[in-house]
């Protein structure tokens, strides 16, 4: 599955870009007048292979939730249990996410790929309307990097195929951008890890305080990514390998969701750290795959700018966000949108009977 996914990924469609961008020149505004949302409504035109492309709607979160061996060395003060206590917020519709998932119009989908203790109320029955949980779990949480790989290149495969799987349903259901999700304690360790890898940036200029870590912690998270890398030496050229030493099942799983819909030229809007940490890998993949992501927001998180660095692209929002859960993604919609209902709803100076310059 993996292989075929990737095969099928290709480059952004140039006749339909070309399309856009003459359409955008003769819309009832100076040109350049929307700024960044003109080259986002021709890369997603490009896409589509459409011009216009069509309307990023419905929009599907998918949060990926797992756990991490790392954890046992002191990389967060949150014990691994919420994890699961927060997947059953989600379920309850009671996070943050599901606050900005309600006011855009947004489907929730959390899939358990990892996670190492029970969810609770996880075999109760939900509101059908509300959000579902996917069991999927590879292992309970990722082995200590530290100490040996997080996984074995099977499991990372796992996830990253449970993504695409993700991805195909969602977009068989009908969805017209997926948006990405993350949950797990101490994840932002590994995302460091793998934007240091892929990235080639020093572990500290990869590495943020997470959930807000005092300064000794943070010298030992920097110390606990310096010391995987070191391990490990991860290969750039090798994803799933470097998915498999330094990543985390929720990592891989995010990649395999964008693969997935890179090969079915739906975009995906990236959140956070988590998220474009995962970014990397799905272009090492595919570097096509860059084509349909777009960036939701600029994550507090250092590594994050690192990353969006590394990959092209520009955060649509700045706001000093770093909860993840897909909340950046999630504010962000609205400006996609917008930036694709202008190449179909507004006139053009010949249509408008408006004068040009």
């Amino acid at each position: 599955m993996l292989e075929s996914t990737v095969a099928a990924i290709r480059p952004l469609d140039e006749a339909a870009m070309a399309a856009a961008r003459e359409l955008q020149g003769r819309l009832t505004k100076p040109a350049g007048s929307l700024g960044a949302l003109e080259p986002l409504s021709v890369r997603l035109a490009g896409l589509a292979g459409a011009c216009p492309p069509p309307l990023p709607e419905p929009a599907a979160v998918a949060i990926f939730a797992g756990d991490h061996g790392v954890h046992a060395q002191g990389v967060t003060p949150w014990p691994q249990e919420v994890t699961a206590q927060m997947i059953a917020n989600f379920l309850a519709g009671g996070a943050v996410v599901n606050a900005f998932a309600r006011q855009a119009g947004a489907s929730v989908t959390v899939v358990d790929v990892g996670v190492a203790t029970p969810i609770p109320g996880a075999d109760e029955p939900g509101d059908p309307a509300g959000p579902r949980l996917v069991a999927a779990n590879v292992r309970a949480g990722t082995r200590d990097m530290t100490v040996t790989a997080a996984l074995t290149r099977d499991e990372a495969r796992s996830a990253v195929e449970t993504g695409i799987r993700v991805a195909g349903e969602l977009i068989d259901a009908g969805a017209g951008i997926l948006l990405t999700g993350d949950m797990g304690i101490g994840n932002t360790t590994p995302s460091a890890t793998l934007i240091a890898a892929f990235s080639g940036v020093d572990a500290e200029a990869a590495t943020g305080r997470g959930t807000g870590v005092d300064d000794e912690t943070y010298a030992r998270k920097v110390a606990v990514v310096r010391a995987a890398l070191a391990r490990h030496e991860p290969d750039p050229a090798d994803p799933l390998g470097v998915l498999a030493t330094v990543g985390g099942l929720e990592h891989a799983a995010l990649t395999g969701l964008i693969l997935g819909a890179a090969a079915r030229r739906v975009p995906v809007l990236l959140d956070g750290v988590i998220a474009v940490s995962a970014a990397l890998a799905a272009a090492a993949f595919a570097p096509d795959a860059v084509g349909a992501m777009v960036a939701g927001h600029r994550s507090a998180e250092p590594g994050a700018t690192a990353a969006l660095r590394h990959l092209g692209l520009e955060p649509l929002i700045d706001l000093g966000l770093r909860l993840g859960e897909g909340t950046g993604a999630l504010l962000a919609l609205p400006v996609v949108t917008g930036a694709v209902r202008v190449l179909h709803e507004v006139a053009t100076f010949d249509s408008a009977g408006v004068a040009e310059k």
